[in-house]
């Protein structure tokens, strides 16, 4: 059996990735900013960056995810990681401080908290029916580390540090402004004869005139010379907090410190899970198949637009969509601002979530995982590449032509609009026709509605409007064969002769 190493990443190492270019065309980047908001700490971004195009992995998360869903499991973890924060807070408070005695005490403390949410992690665990090689790997890798010799003399190096410093007892003797700590030496406490005595003067509740202590963590300069006496008073004791220290620098074992950061990739998906359904909206694991490219989807929604709807309480469009047998492209026409760029975004993001291993915004849905996710969208110009818009756009289309594959992921959204009739059907059918040679899935939302008729491996879908009035969209992206309207409409509307413009002239 291999040994346990990742909760993510069973059988590789992803390294440090950047953001992917067509990270901000499909709103991915929105996605990633509301699932991680609040756990900065844990620096998950990079897990989002590091998608696979391996089955056997994914389905490895999705089986860590039906675990961590359950309420035990869900409940371990959580206690995990709150206590890990405690540690983590103890540690950087240690490194934060000035006086170095007060920073070895409560690296100590960090160290004694860190033994003790290992091992309640491992019990917990133990009362937890696991499914998932993911978790039963971790909860036999803790059972493991519970028993090795490192752990064990952790323990008790620790136990047998925090026993020297509790014998420590010292008496403090002020007189003005002198400060005498000595030994304690079994002095007697006379605080309850004293009371006796002056109880017969009493006279209703008495004022409190004890100084409180501050509440902030580090010490002032006299109490820093009182320890630095008491240091003084017991070396020995204080030797063994430096020697403890020194050898236990590297505490923290770096499978329990990745598991720590790891599980958070898991749990703050699902916190942005629930938050979107509470509002009736279903996420799936999809069904993968390592050999057929088949995709088949139903009532799928744009993850980042949810998140904004569902905060304004605001219904959102699902749409369906699939891609089977031979057919390869879905080519999207329609009115604008009907839907057919929030569908093109849905249409990347859904294999690029699965390929994360990450549940999808969609009641059911069946496919591959890609090799690549490519997307090309409508850029302003910049004088520094000395290109014109159409030009750009020609460099970036042929840049990833280049680049795809058959087992891309094509995302093409109204590329080419910037120039004429004639011009966009000509680039685009030839664009269309590079992507079926490749045996790529795309969608391609265009004005040109004759490029939905190109070729047997190309789906038609219409965005559609109320049967009772053109001008209200559905947002509902329908399969059926284009209205030859499209144009006309974008063409009405740059001039301002749209349906919406007329009438309000002649309301006027």
């Amino acid at each position: 059996m291999r040994p346990f190493r990742s909760v993510l990443f069973p059988g590789r190492n992803p390294g440090e990735n950047a953001e992917p270019e067509f990270f901000r065309d499909l709103n991915l980047d929105q996605i990633v900013d509301a699932v991680t908001s609040g756990r900065e700490e844990y620096d998950l971004r990079p897990f989002f960056y590091a998608p696979s195009a391996d089955c056997a992995e994914v389905r490895y998360r999705h089986e860590v995810l039906r675990d961590v869903q359950r309420d035990d499991v869900r409940a371990s973890v959580d206690e995990f990681a709150r206590r890990m924060r405690q540690v983590r807070k103890q540690q950087e408070t240690s490194g934060k401080l000035h006086y170095e005695k007060q920073k070895q005490r409560w690296f100590l403390d960090a160290v004694e908290s860190y033994c003790a949410t290992v091992a309640s992690l491992r019990a917990q665990l133990g009362e937890c029916e696991l499914s998932s090689p993911g978790l039963r790997g971790l909860r036999e890798f803790l059972s493991g580390y519970l028993r090795s010799e490192e752990y064990l003399a952790l323990v008790a190096d620790t136990r047998r540090c925090r026993e020297y410093l509790a014998r420590i007892k010292y008496r403090v003797h002020i007189r003005g402004l002198r400060v005498d700590v000595r030994r304690y030496s079994g002095e007697s406490d006379y605080t309850d004869e004293v009371e006796k005595v002056f109880a017969r003067f009493k006279q209703g509740a008495a004022r409190d005139y004890r100084v409180q202590f501050r509440e902030d963590a580090d010490m002032d300069h006299v109490q820093a010379q009182v320890l630095d006496c008491v240091a003084k008073l017991f070396p020995d004791a204080f030797q063994r907090l430096r020697d403890f220290c020194a050898r236990h620098r590297g505490y923290l074992d770096p499978t329990v410190a990745r598991f720590d950061r790891e599980v958070q990739f898991y749990l703050a998906y699902l916190d942005h899970m629930r938050r979107i359904e509470v509002s009736g909206l279903a996420f799936c694991c999809p069904e993968l198949s390592p050999d057929s490219r088949d995709i088949e989807v139903a009532d799928a929604f744009d993850l980042a637009l949810a998140g904004k709807l569902v905060a304004e309480r605001v219904p959102l469009v699902r749409n369906s969509f699939r891609l089977t047998g031979g057919e390869r492209v879905i080519v999207v026409s329609g009115p604008n601002n009907g839907g057919k760029t929030t569908f093109a975004r849905m249409f990347g993001q859904l294999p690029y979530l699965a390929s994360l291993g990450l549940p999808v915004p969609a009641a059911s849905a069946r496919m591959f995982l890609p090799d690549r996710v490519f997307s090309h969208f409508e850029r302003e110009e910049h004088l520094a590449t000395l290109r014109g818009k159409l030009d750009d756009e020609l460099v970036r289309i042929r840049g990833i032509l280049a680049e795809a594959t058959g087992d891309s992921i094509l995302v093409l959204n109204e590329s080419f609009a910037s120039t004429t009739l004639h011009d966009a059907r000509f680039i685009g059918g030839r664009v269309l026709e590079a992507v079926l040679r490749l045996g790529a899935r795309a969608v391609y939302v265009t004005f040109v509605d004759e490029l939905a008729a190109l070729d047997e491996a190309v789906v038609s879908m219409v965005g559609a409007v109320a049967p009772e009035d053109p001008a209200e969209r559905t947002y509902e992206i329908t399969r059926r064969p284009a209205d030859g309207i499209a144009y006309a409409e974008a063409i009405a509307a740059k001039y301002g002769l749209s349906y919406d413009a007329l009438r309000r002239w002649i309301a006027r």
